[in-house]
């Protein structure tokens, strides 16, 4: 009976064997995912001041990007605009030369019937209106003081009717769009005598 007590013993062991490794097998599982539980659960600020300084570096950074969007939409818009308002500069830098041809033709009809030179000023001036109504305007060059981002000068005049400086004769009329100069006013500019100089300088 010992000997069969004995033998009995030792299969129970075997057999009590592979459920205890299988336990220890889960015990060691789960002993190994408790570190990584513990290390997700440390992720971020740790204490309530490095929270406020995270929270405040997000919101400076919020700002940041809401201002940086506001800028990119207000210069689309601009852009937009602009692109608006300078849209027809092509057309214009095509009709100038017919509005040269229409103010020649009114100065060599000058002597001319008075319904001709009507005729041709009328047409003139419908079609400076149309070209004004879309922000287009003649630049007032004739008795203005120089202004070389207005004027062209062509050449100087002697005289002792305006002051050196002053255009006195405009050959070709300048044009804005919208306040942008799309031609300068080509112009002829005063400039003192000789005689007036040297009055000048006698004094």
């Amino acid at each position: 009976m010992k000997f069969w007590d004995k033998m009995t013993n030792k299969q129970s062991e075997k057999e009590a064997a592979p459920e205890m490794t299988a336990l220890e097998k889960r015990l060691a599982e789960k002993a190994a995912q408790e570190p990584e539980d513990g290390a997700e659960e440390n992720v971020g600020p740790k204490t309530l001041p490095e929270a406020q300084e995270a929270i405040a570096e997000l919101s400076e950074r919020i700002v940041r990007l809401t201002a940086d969007f506001d800028n990119f939409r207000k210069r689309a818009q601009r852009d937009k605009d602009e692109a608006r308002q300078f849209a027809n500069q092509g057309l214009l830098e095509k009709l100038l030369p017919v509005l040269d041809n229409f103010e020649m033709a009114l100065t060599a009809v000058k002597d001319a019937g008075p319904s001709v030179r009507d005729g041709v000023q009328m047409i003139l001036d419908q079609l400076l209106s149309v070209l004004k109504e879309s922000g287009v305007e003649p630049v007032d060059a004739l008795g203005q003081p120089f202004d070389p981002s207005l004027h062209e000068a062509l050449s100087q005049e002697e005289t002792t009717d305006a002051e050196e400086g002053t255009v006195v004769q405009q050959v070709q009329c300048g044009y804005k769009l919208n306040d942008r100069l799309v031609r300068p006013a080509r112009v002829v500019v005063a400039k003192a005598s000789g005689t007036a100089e040297k009055a000048s300088t006698e004094d």
